[in-house]
């Protein structure tokens, strides 16, 4: 494995990181047991991954809890989040921080080190900034949780507009941030601010939906040249991204995906998730490879910097 320094929090952590959420939920969303699922995370720390990403909606707390209920507090990160409830027109400190509260106690914790906002709005920006952050904040001095970070909602903020300002501000310490092949809006908007002021970094995204699903990609791409987006000769085939994988260059879409974005100045840690033991390590042999060649990754660039909101819609749950 190997490891970075997530921003200015000091944490040292592993650059591959176990995302606990999206459809496999570590197995949880396709049918697998709860001890499969505690399985995968111990397979993940044997692995060298020592941070484990989570939060209140995924349901995931309670197995992570119970993954790490023999494994030294000081050798793994744990992340977990609070979002907006249901119904509620904003985010209520007093809800935040019971959600907070309750993670502990599902996790079997006495602390978090990092406690995230989870997929905050633009237009919430300003309450989240006034009114939450400083709660918050009062909560951490209380020993709760180390440092404080915000994830965005990708899918509705494609030129991520709260992230540019979240970065510029006080409070956070980390931010979670959607980056991939097809969508690169974080190189200008968010990267510039989080390495000057030395926020850490966990990437969303970099292969979820569409670069799992080939016939996903294809329809998009085909989509894009005919609205003018992206050069016709890339519709023209079902593997429009199969530049990629070749002798030198990547293995797989995949692999591809994830060393792009694995390698882009400004990341910290790429985040993945999974309920399959065999794609646990390939995943992690992925993050861990050298960059794309240097023509390939201007090819991406050239093909697709311009593109905005991209491969960032919810796909459909695969069958259990």
């Amino acid at each position: 494995m190997q490891y970075t320094t997530l921003g200015r929090t000091g944490l040292k952590v592993s650059v591959a990181g176990l995302g606990c959420g999206g459809f496999s939920k570590l197995g949880l969303g396709t049918g697998q047991s709860a001890e499969h699922a505690v399985g995968i995370i111990r397979q993940a720390l044997d692995l060298g991954v020592n941070l484990i990403d989570t939060a209140a909606v995924y349901g995931t707390e309670d197995v992570v809890g119970a993954a790490l209920r023999d494994v030294p507090r000081d050798s793994v990160v744990v992340c977990t989040k609070a979002s907006k409830q249901p119904g509620d027109a904003a985010f209520s400190a007093d809800k935040v921080t019971e959600s907070l509260d309750a993670s502990l106690r599902r996790l079997g914790l006495d602390y978090v080190d990092v406690f995230q906002l989870h997929a905050v709005p633009p237009a919430a920006y300003d309450h989240v900034r006034t009114v939450i952050a400083p709660a918050l904040l009062k909560q951490r001095d209380k020993g709760k949780f180390r440092f404080l970070g915000i994830t965005e909602t990708a899918p509705n903020d494609p030129e991520q507009h709260m992230l540019n300002r979240a970065m510029q501000d006080d409070p956070w310490d980390t931010a979670m941030v959607a980056f991939h092949l097809m969508d690169q809006v974080a190189r200008t908007q968010v990267f510039p601010h989080t390495l000057a002021n030395r926020i850490g970094t966990l990437m969303m995204f970099a292969v979820r939906g569409i670069f799992a699903r080939p016939a996903q990609l294809a329809a998009t791409v085909r989509d894009l040249a005919a609205a003018g987006q992206v050069p016709a000769w890339l519709a023209e085939t079902d593997d429009p991204l199969g530049f990629l994988i070749h002798p030198h260059g990547a293995t797989s879409l995949t692999d591809a995906a994830y060393r792009y974005v694995r390698h882009e100045p400004g990341v910290d840690v790429v985040l993945f998730g999974t309920g399959d033991a065999d794609h646990l390590r390939t995943n992690i042999a992925s993050i861990l490879k050298p960059p794309l060649p240097a023509p390939d990754r201007t090819k991406l660039q050239q093909l697709f910097g311009h593109l905005r909101g991209v491969g960032l819609e919810v796909p459909p749950p695969r069958a259990a």
